[in-house]
């Protein structure tokens, strides 16, 4: 007599307020094609920030490995910094605004063929980064993206259409900073940027390419430094972003660094990974390599 191999519990975590798709769906066709011969499913909606790092941090300690983030970058970093450094293995199903991560990883917007990656079970090791003790995966950053994510977060239509409306918006009245930075406990210089994007992906999102030559297992964060410029470059630089030529620009400027440390002027607010905090002036950035098991395909 063979002995019944265990399934395997994975656990997948939708957020209702991802994107603009409707999610109602989603559990049936989660249980429809994922792998019954491999896996124990189990679904659960989120109700508020933060509830999916609570309701993983109580599954690792029942034994659950498998974690799918079923939403966008945002939903993939509450769950992600959970499962940092442990045996843990992070799934995602894009149903996001900009999916960053997802895209830099080529796992499908599809969620019928992102399903059918996790039921492969090819497992990738990826490197993380650190802000101020908060985990990243795709992007952090300080400046014009920064200020843009804040307004994205408080308007209630989601979608790249949305994104460029709020780009365009706030242009005209951003006032770029005077920075000190320290990049590898090298001499601090003082530069005035548009924005400072430091990239473990090559994305923010929507295939807005900051860093088109990251490589997340590389051991290094890419530093975009972004020059100010004048309003009629904008649009040649947007359309550089968005077809992966942004590095050709004059005003952009790329550092390789696993320590960074950036002082401020004041306490204004960061982005890490499409949400926003404000951890004060000073920045003390660093990357852990390989420390984040993910499925891919």
């Amino acid at each position: 007599m063979f002995e019944s191999i265990p399934k395997k519990k994975i656990l997948f975590l939708i957020n209702p307020n991802s994107g603009t798709r409707f999610k109602g769906r989603l559990p049936e066709l989660i249980k429809k094609l994922t792998n019954p011969g491999i896996f124990e499913v189990e679904i659960h909606f989120t109700r508020f920030k933060g509830e999916a790092t609570e309701i993983v941090s109580q599954k690792l300690q029942e034994g659950y490995r498998y974690f799918v983030a079923v939403g966008g970058d945002g939903t993939i970093n509450e769950i992600g910094k959970v499962l940092i450094n442990t045996e843990a293995i992070l799934g995602i199903i894009p149903i996001g605004s900009g999916n960053g991560l997802a895209r830099h990883l080529n796992i499908p917007l599809d969620p019928k063929k992102a399903i059918q990656v996790i039921n492969q079970l090819n497992i990738k090791a990826i490197d993380y980064g650190i802000i101020n003790d908060m985990p990243f995966f795709c992007t952090c950053g300080v400046g014009f993206d920064a200020l843009i994510g804040e307004k994205f977060d408080q308007n209630k239509r989601r979608g790249l259409s949305s994104y460029v409306k709020t780009v365009i918006s706030e242009f005209f009245n951003f006032h770029p900073e005077t920075y000190q930075i320290s990049i590898n406990n090298q001499k601090k210089t003082e530069l005035r940027a548009f924005l400072i994007t430091f990239a473990n992906a090559s994305q923010y999102g929507n295939n807005a390419l900051i860093a088109p030559k990251a490589d997340i297992c590389d051991g290094e964060l890419e530093i975009c430094i972004l020059s100010p410029f004048r309003f009629y470059k904008a649009f040649l630089i947007g359309i550089r972003l968005f077809t992966g030529k942004i590095d050709k620009s004059q005003h952009i400027a790329y550092h390789k660094a696993s320590k960074i440390y950036l002082e401020r002027e004041s306490e204004a607010i960061i982005h890490i990974d499409g949400e926003i905090r404000q951890p004060g002036k000073n920045l003390y950035i660093s990357l852990i390599g390989k420390g984040l098991k993910i499925l891919v395909p």
